[in-house]
């Protein structure tokens, strides 16, 4: 089976031209042992945080600075993930636009992208050394030492990037296209900085200029979405606003610290090991030979199975990378057409991803200050409204479904099959009834589900080699940097926007639309349905939250009804081609073209409509079992 991470890196365009996909590693002198510090924080971290478990809820003597210690080990961690996110080309980038231009514009863009990285990456060193400069002055209250510590962590990680973006530069590159547009970056930025009196006169029409403009044309120019908001807000600060740019590092610091994304990066990690251990086909088996010879009964597996798995792994991707391989052989035999199957695959994730311990749902929790228990809780009926109108659909569409050589499979088989997936089958609502029942963190049960599933896989489900083991550790802090870089700089971004009083403004219109809540919820309805589709999940949610979570208190909207909406409507827009890249991730997955599959995954896409309809408009669904 392909590793998760390999279905999303051969989906979103590579950091240089398409000759350089397979040149040799340049920056390979510096990423190995970044590599291997980053594997040690990450296994630091996870023992750092079973050993505060135990000594909470064992010993009950609770030890102050674990924390402490396991929030300069994730900073560090965030910082050096993002180094080798680039060395992967896995920080998520928008790629539909660059393929429409002529290939010698694509490799000029190309170094256009990576030098824009690079100016970003420059002109941020020097705040964010003089950020440790200040923060030396911050000492920690249990451990009593600088904060310099924590925070250098960011200096050495734009540092980092800046190199690997520098020699990718140079390896991928033309000398021409790097000086052309070295100096096509030099004449923009001048001519903004020879503006910026006017430009200072011009209030909130610079939202428009930077704010949107430039990030949608670094977006157009397939520069990463992390990128694209640190951009943005830099060139917002800097050529339309006295605002020193050294704050900007301290609103990204504060987007990638908070102790409730620790959990990020280890159920990341647990993915890896669904996938490493074979529990999650496990659980694809199971549900086959209990459904599988009834008509549809494929599509409920897979339906069924998206639903399990995700509450194990809190990632899309590793969802739709067990179970497509597992399921689709059969399906094809049966009748299913490929473009059907990819369009069921791609809407069942984004059905499941409210269901914990869904990343996005711990994200939000975060940003906007909603409880992890109530969205844990409230994620899981959610997603049981989703998946029985997908499965109503599945049904209608397997009129046709050739059943001549299915029989069922025998109770011994059943038996066989769920003695097999039974200790699979217990974490999924292990997790939920943990969080959703307040006995544990989010960060805690993490940390739980992982050395259950560690000890599990290896003892029932085969061992993991040191080797692979390490792989997984650098492969979960490749993706949570790209992650939690994307959380910093859409935070600063966010930060900017209300700073211009942008936040009290939208407030009072969206306050005084006619229609009260309900044209509220159409609206935001609406506006996530696009992000979702160009910005991805998280960092629609980062950019907006802080917005858009206020209004709706004030209307009197229940926060975590409110998160539902907010979620599901991104997932579909996550979903919906031409733009949504998940689609195309799960068109990767299955070997399907998007052409293919793009006529086919409207009506599932409708279904899901039909579903964040009824989510909306019956606050209940969402509130009833808080």
């Amino acid at each position: 089976m392909e590793s998760n991470m390999a279905a999303v890196s051969d989906t979103i365009a590579p950091l240089s031209n398409a000759e350089a996909v397979d040149a040799p590693r340049v920056g390979a002198f510096l990423i190995k042992p970044i590599e291997v510090v980053s594997a040690l924080l990450l296994a630091l971290i996870m023992v750092l945080l079973l050993a505060g478990v135990a000594s909470r809820y064992v010993f009950s003597v609770p030890v102050i600075w674990i924390d402490e210690v396991a929030s300069i080990s994730f900073l560090w961690l965030a910082m050096l993930g993002s180094a080798i996110a680039i060395d992967r080309n896995e920080h998520l980038r928008l790629t539909i636009f660059t393929g429409m231009f002529p290939k010698r514009a694509q490799a000029f863009i190309n170094t256009l992208s990576l030098l824009v990285m690079a100016a970003f990456l420059l002109v941020m060193l020097q705040p964010a050394v003089e950020y440790v400069m200040e923060e030396w002055y911050v000492t920690s209250p249990a451990l009593n030492i600088p904060n310099s510590f924590r925070v250098s962590a960011i200096a050495f990680g734009l540092f980092a990037m800046l190199g690997l973006v520098l020699s990718y530069a140079v390896k991928t590159s033309t000398l021409r296209d790097l000086a052309v547009a070295a100096a096509l970056i030099g004449a923009i930025a001048g001519a903004f900085w020879l503006l910026s009196p006017a430009l200072l006169r011009l209030g909130n029409i610079n939202i428009l200029i930077f704010l949107v403009g430039l990030v949608a044309v670094c977006l157009v120019m397939g520069v990463p979405i992390a990128f694209c908001f640190g951009i943005g807000t830099l060139a917002f600060l800097a050529f339309s606003t006295r605002v020193p740019i050294f704050v900007m590092i301290g609103r990204m610091d504060e987007g990638m610290s908070s102790i409730i994304l620790l959990s990020v990066p280890i159920f990341v990690f647990l993915g890896c090991i669904l996938d490493a251990t074979g529990m999650g086909k496990a659980i694809v088996d199971f549900l086959a030979s209990l459904l599988g010879h009834v008509r549809a009964g494929m599509s409920y597996v897979l339906l069924g199975s998206l639903f399990l798995v995700s509450g194990i792994s809190g990632s899309k991707v590793s969802d739709m990378a067990t179970v497509a391989p597992a399921l689709f052989p059969e399906m094809k035999r049966r009748g299913h057409q490929p473009r059907e199957m990819i369009a069921l695959l791609a809407t069942g994730a984004a059905m499941a991803d409210t269901v914990p311990p869904s990343i996005v749902l711990i994200v939000l929790g975060s940003v906007a200050g909603v409880s992890i228990a109530g969205l844990f809780t409230s994620g899981f009926v959610v997603a049981m409204v989703l998946l029985a109108v997908l499965a109503a659909l599945a049904r209608i569409k397997a009129s046709g479904e050739n059943l001549r050589n299915v029989r069922r499979a025998p109770l011994q088989a059943i038996g066989r099959t769920l003695l097999i997936a039974a200790p699979a089958l217990v974490l999924p609502f292990l997790i939920r009834s943990a969080v959703g029942g307040g006995v544990a963190t989010a960060t805690e049960v993490s940390t739980i589900a992982v050395l259950y599933a560690l000890v599990i896989g290896i003892v029932l489900y085969g061992g993991i080699g040191w080797r692979k083991f390490y792989g997984m550790l650098v492969e979960t802090a490749a993706l949570s940097g790209a992650i939690l870089l994307i959380l910093g700089t859409a935070l600063a971004m966010a930060w900017a926007l209300t700073q211009t009083g942008f936040a009290q403004q939208l407030a009072a219109f969206m306050t005084g639309l006619p229609g009260g809540w309900m044209i509220f919820m159409a609206a935001t309805i609406l506006i996530f349905l696009i992000l979702g589709c160009v910005l991805e999940g998280l960092p629609a949610i980062v950019l907006m939250a802080p917005l858009m979570f206020p209004i709706a208190k004030n209307l009197g909207i229940n926060d975590v009804h409110y998160s539902m909406v907010v979620v599901t409507a991104m997932n579909i827009g996550l979903m919906a081609p031409p733009i949504g890249i998940g689609f195309y991730i799960a068109c990767k997955i299955g070997n399907v073209s998007p052409d293919e599959a793009m006529g086919a995954i409207w009506p599932y896409i409708l279904a899901l409509l039909v579903g964040l309809v009824l989510i909306a408009a019956i606050p209940a669904i969402s509130t009833s079992f808080l």
